[in-house]
């Protein structure tokens, strides 16, 4: 009698393979997608706690690839800026020996409002850039989208706050609120959630 079972070289039939073979691609790309997610919410969140216990030690001492882009450079202009506030504040260690030296005492004052005023303009280029992060966002649905529009709302008026701040006008700290709600919720969902899957349809092959 004829055996009529297909072949394949002693591997069994192909037809079983594929599926299997698939679902653990799959899988693997669940575990990558959970893995970036996390790390990525993990970081925001160490950068956002790091640079405000760095804030409230410094206050206790002195009192899409274009919007990728866009959101890359604000960052470089924010760093650069908080880097003068840091070192304006630095610079008052070796005046201290002049203290009382005719005109320490308003250089020490000038230093200090350069910290504060570099470190306004730094929070103000926070807010243009994460607002072209927000709008990546929403437009890849990465995250949902009332988490992005939060933000879109949050950080406008954290832009009106300190220019507010650097006029004299201080309600910079009530205007920080929403922003805080979006930087303090995104690394928890990225950690707990990960980006939406919906948003990688076509591209688990890559």
């Amino acid at each position: 009698m004829i055996d009529t079972k297909p072949t394949t070289n002693g591997h069994g039939p192909a037809t079983l393979e594929a599926p299997v073979e698939a679902n653990v691609k799959l899988s693997d790309w669940a575990r990558s997608r959970k893995m970036y997610s996390r790390l990525i919410g993990a970081l925001f969140l160490v950068g956002f706690l790091t640079y405000g216990v760095g804030s409230g030690l410094v206050t206790s001492l002195v009192g899409g690839s274009g919007t990728a882009l866009a959101y890359l450079a604000t960052m470089i202009v924010e760093v650069v800026l908080l880097s003068i506030g840091v070192l304006a504040l630095l610079l008052i260690v070796p005046l201290a020996k002049h203290a009382g030296e005719a005109g320490a005492q308003t250089l020490g004052s000038i230093l200090v409002q350069t910290n504060a005023t570099a470190y306004q303009m730094g929070e103000m280029t926070l807010g243009v850039g994460a607002v072209f992060l927000c709008l990546l966002l929403f437009r890849t649905q990465l995250i949902p989208r009332w988490l992005a529009i939060s933000g879109l709302i949050g950080y406008p008026v954290l832009v009106a706050g300190t220019i507010a701040e650097i006029f004299g006008i201080h309600i910079g700290l009530y205007l920080t609120i929403p922003g805080f709600f979006f930087e303090l919720v995104l690394p928890f969902w990225l950690f707990f959630k990960g980006f939406k899957p919906d948003a990688y349809q076509g591209q688990t092959s890559v």
